[in-house]
């Protein structure tokens, strides 16, 4: 729910900024694997050993083991780190372009779920999405993540900014939910337009091209 003018933007990257598709990993994985494809995507899980791997209290050497073994991998650690970096199909280009333009405007700060592996491929592949930020927040260094509340509440410390100033964008339905619950505003992305119509609903008109493919 959009109240008032914010002071400072938040954006998810993983399906706002960046297209990302997991199953492009279980791909990859599937010739070191005697499972099936369906049994991959169904022992793929976002379980615990995932969320500690991306508050950074578990190594990449330790969560690969987890999914050597959960999914019954052959591979060794290079391969499934290949795999597991395969999910970046490519960036989101209206998206970053418009937080490039609003950032003439107000500061723009991006806050990821994601581990150091995963952080390393995306900054290689996208140097365009990162270079358009203040500052981009990883929950791996931050020890938090999307959606707990600590993780909104440090955000607001980090940037000095009250919650209810700040306007965030993100794709999946709990983080908006949590993030409004922690008082900041909070919008749904499916699409670029969404992005784009919550920036003009706040008055925010800016160039069409500024937009345009390139």
């Amino acid at each position: 729910m959009l109240s008032h003018a914010p002071k400072a933007l938040l954006f998810d990257l993983g399906g706002v900024l960046v297209d990302i598709d997991f199953s492009c990993a279980l791909d990859a994985w599937a010739p070191y694997s005697a499972l099936s494809p369906e049994d991959l995507r169904q022992r793929f899980r976002h379980d615990t050993p995932y969320e500690r791997h991306e508050r950074g209290e578990i190594p990449a050497a330790a969560y690969f083991g987890h999914l050597a073994q959960t999914l019954q991998l052959t591979a060794s650690l290079e391969q499934i780190e290949r795999g597991w970096n395969a999910i970046f199909v490519g960036e989101i280009l209206q998206t970053r372009k418009r937080v490039e333009a609003m950032r003439g405007v107000l500061p723009c700060y991006a806050f990821t779920n994601t581990n150091a592996s995963h952080m390393a491929a995306w900054s290689r592949l996208f140097p365009a999405v990162v270079g358009a930020f203040d500052r981009i927040f990883a929950s791996h260094e931050l020890g938090l993540r999307k959606p707990e509340r600590a993780a909104f509440d440090r955000i607001c410390d980090l940037t000095d900014t009250p919650a209810a100033s700040i306007l965030f964008f993100d794709d999946l339905a709990e983080n908006v939910l949590a993030a409004e619950d922690a008082g900041l505003q909070g919008v749904l992305v499916k699409s670029p337009e969404d992005v784009a119509a919550a920036l003009l609903a706040l008055g925010y008109t800016l160039p069409s091209e500024a937009f345009r493919s390139s």
